[in-house]
């Protein structure tokens, strides 16, 4: 079984960097998700006694004092570091500029959702999964699309 310190990679991609003890994650190590963060915590024989989930933006998650978009504070953590952008200008995501979606897509955060073929592609168009009817019912009702009509703003006269 593995012993002492080093890295060991799942089938999901995540990648587990730290204490490894009787081949169970055992002391500081980190479990870093593709995508999406990581968890840092210190582990005792495979459970995680402390540890903080961070995001790829370097918002930290703390269960005890998450006010982020928690229905009374809808602004996006870019907005929190560093405030609004002036009137006129939207703010659609948290990324900014925000990613350009392919035409006929839709962002679902961990990739574009192509409802004719069912696939979802990473940001690097690698494939992620086909979605199911739940999922695509849930894209199609929820996520970002990429615009069909293109408009230019008119300045009044």
């Amino acid at each position: 079984r593995m012993e002492g310190f080093g890295s060991y990679t799942l089938l999901s991609g995540t990648e587990y960097r730290g204490r490894l003890w009787d081949g169970m994650f055992h002391g500081k190590g980190e479990l870093v998700l593709p995508r999406n963060g990581g968890y840092r915590a210190l582990w005792d024989r495979g459970v995680p006694t402390q540890g903080k989930y961070t995001f790829t933006d370097g918002l930290e998650y703390d269960e005890e004092k998450w006010h982020y978009c928690d229905g009374y504070d809808r602004r996006f953590y870019t907005e929190i570091c560093s405030g609004f952008k002036p009137p006129g200008i939207p703010h659609f995501t948290n990324l900014d500029p925000p990613r350009i979606i392919p035409e006929g897509c839709y962002d679902c955060g961990d990739g574009f959702y192509n409802p004719k073929t069912r696939v979802v592609v990473d940001y690097k168009r690698k494939f992620l999964r086909n979605a199911d009817n739940d999922e695509h019912e849930w894209i199609l009702r929820t996520c970002r699309k990429a615009w069909d009509i293109t408009t230019e703003h008119e300045p009044k006269p």
